[in-house]
């Protein structure tokens, strides 16, 4: 029976989502692979093979009765949190697995792609299954982001400030405009609307009353933020929450993750090695304490998730993810799915932040206004940035 030409593009989705994971590994030698230097990253070898065991757990061993798993203990190794599929490696340990090697999930991936287009090729496909090879395509792009940031906290504390590729994925983007653009009072609504696909957490649709406020049109630069520096910003504690002061001891910090000090210049590691901070660039890798703290410093807050869904097509966005001043929760009328899939977004709705755009490491379809990134308020890592508001 042939399938419907969806089907088709769905498969070349698929090719071209595991095909460009694969090119990004293309600079790395196979020790680059392997190390896991923080609890909140993981290897890229890791990556490749949990993106896989996600389509062959979700989708080759439930619907695919003649489908075999490539080992039978990979999925110990390579689930991430998902209780409901069974036990799991402690995550701070997924830098300690040596073996399967490299080329070991290299074939595992291709024995897993292999099945999964001779599924979709065989016969039409019921629309819960399309439905979570969605899922599996747009988590495997979610992983593409993060192998950019992992792999950069990686290779920023080896001495020899190593060279992944030419671009340095922080120097682009328009930042230092300091107008801001006013909203009239009003209620709007919020979440995802359209007929493509979203997450979960991006819905149901619903309206929220906001009182007028004003956004400033783009983002936070270097240089002004090294004015909050200099200005005693990490000394200064009214500008901190109790809880960030403590972190910002705790942990030595005061300055942005990757920026050095050599003699009177500052210096920021990128991915194409250590270079000297351009000020008119846009503020990256900033936590959301960070980024309260420089908005007090301003005379100003940060906008709420509402807010910058509202404003998004009147500002410029996409080189950053943002910090909002909204905490991570379901949105009015949210029903976390049953089993497994339900693990992916709802049981995470406790003590985050929201960040809303995307960033220059984003997937381009995973750039949307409605899209709910999240993040613990410590965590930096990320290509975030900072949007006032007022």
């Amino acid at each position: 029976m042939p399938v419907k030409p969806y089907q088709q593009e769905l498969l070349l989705d698929f090719r071209h989502t595991r095909e460009a994971s694969v090119k990004m590994c293309q600079p790395l030698f196979t020790e680059d692979y392997i190390p896991q230097p923080a609890e909140f990253t993981s290897p890229p070898k890791w990556n490749l093979a949990h993106t896989t065991w996600f389509f062959e757990t979700f989708i080759l061993e439930p619907f695919d009765a003649s489908y075999e798993l490539y080992n039978k203990a990979f999925p110990f190794l390579f689930n991430s949190y998902y209780q409901w599929t069974g036990e799991r490696i402690a995550r701070n340990q997924r830098g300690s697995i040596t073996r399967p090697t490299v080329g070991e999930v290299y074939k595992y991936r291709l024995y897993v792609d292999n099945h999964l287009e001779a599924l979709l090729q065989s016969k039409l496909l019921p629309h819960d299954i399309i439905n979570l090879i969605l899922i599996g395509i747009n988590h495997e792009e979610q992983h593409q982001e993060l192998f950019y940031s992992d792999l950069k906290y990686t290779f920023s504390l080896n001495p020899l400030y190593p060279v992944y590729t030419e671009r340095a994925m922080c120097e682009e983007g328009n930042a230092g405009d300091s107008s801001f653009i006013p909203f009239e009072a009003g209620i709007y609504e919020i979440g995802y609307q359209g007929n493509g696909f979203c997450y979960d957490n991006e819905q149901p649709i619903h309206r929220v009353y906001l009182p007028a406020f004003e956004i400033r049109e783009k983002l936070v630069s270097n240089g002004e933020y090294l004015a909050f520096i200099n200005d005693g910003g990490y000394t200064n504690f009214s500008f901190w929450h109790d809880e960030a002061w403590k972190w910002l001891h705790d942990n030595h910090i005061k300055h942005p993750l990757y920026w050095q000090k050599r003699g009177n210049k500052w210096f920021q590691y990128t991915l194409a090695g250590l270079r000297i901070i351009n000020e008119a660039d846009p503020l990256t890798h900033i936590s959301y304490y960070e980024a309260f703290a420089f908005a007090q410093w301003k005379g100003c807050r940060l906008p709420t998730e509402f807010e910058w869904e509202v404003a998004s097509i009147h500002i410029s966005w996409g080189d950053r993810w943002e910090w909002t001043e909204s905490a991570y929760l379901p949105y009015p009328g949210f029903n976390k799915p049953t089993g497994a899939i339900g693990e992916y977004n709802g049981k995470f709705m406790v003590n985050q932040k929201v960040l809303r755009g995307a960033s220059v490491a984003t997937v381009n379809n995973h750039s949307r206004k409605s899209y709910r990134n999240f993040f613990h308020p410590h965590l930096f890592w990320q290509f975030n940035g900072i949007r006032l508001s007022k």
